[in-house]
């Protein structure tokens, strides 16, 4: 089974996708073997009679993964919006079992695999009169850890401290937090990295400028990350 990481951000919008395929790139770039999986994803492209999932086809053009962006995903829906509520509109149920077996079936084929989750931690995956099923019911499903993306600027320590905070008491381990739209000539962001620290106790493992290509992480940390 592939040692794996669990990307969740501080809301939607945040550069999940973005980071994710920083992180593939960087560890395929160490020569270490390492895929993406996306649960489930709304807002997909379409193209005649396709839906293309735009997220798992910007982590596969940019880390140059050899897969084709619909075996990367279990669900796939267009509409932009939650992803109960994308299911109930398409007339899918989400069957969480079916997830997990997909992923399981997609970790077999390297050593290492991110999971980007959709919106934020809380975000509802099935949600009826029988059951509520949140992206942190999956990721203890998953039995993974968590990497937290957040934004470097204006209210990310409110809402990184609210994600952690309801992280840990489901005895989520976070492994991190990572910067985007990091600018290490701001004041504010660089407060903003020091009192994330300081309020969490957790390491910012690393920050992303605006539109970089690259992501400055050593291999020790970044392979540290993924546990099986």
């Amino acid at each position: 089974m592939a040692k794996k990481i669990f990307i969740t951000g501080i809301g939607t919008d945040i550069g999940k996708t973005y980071v994710s395929g920083l992180l593939v790139k960087k560890m395929r770039g160490f020569s270490l073997n390492c895929g993406y999986f996306k649960p489930i994803l709304s807002g997909a492209l379409r193209k005649g009679d396709k839906l293309i999932p735009g997220d798992c086809k910007h982590v596969i053009d940019i880390a140059n993964l050899d897969t084709e962006p619909l075996k990367c995903l279990s669900y796939c829906f267009e509409e932009a919006v939650s992803p109960h509520l994308a299911a109930k509109r398409a007339g899918v149920e989400i069957n969480k079992t079916k997830i997990l077996s997909d992923f399981n079936n997609v970790s077999k084929m390297y050593d290492y695999i991110l999971i980007e989750g959709a919106g934020g931690i809380t975000c509802p995956i099935i949600l009826n009169d029988g059951e509520t099923y949140l992206m942190n019911d999956l990721i203890k499903d998953m039995k993974t850890n968590i990497l937290i993306v957040a934004d470097g600027g204006l209210g990310t320590l409110n809402s990184i401290l609210t994600t952690v905070e309801y992280a840990l008491k489901r005895n989520i381990t976070i492994k991190g937090i990572i910067l985007n739209n990091y600018d290490e000539t701001n004041f504010m962001h660089i407060d903003n990295l020091k009192m994330a620290e300081k309020l969490t106790g957790i390491n910012v493992i690393a920050t992303v400028s605006k539109n970089s290509q690259n992501i400055e992480i050593t291999k020790d940390i970044i392979e540290g990350l993924f546990e099986e």
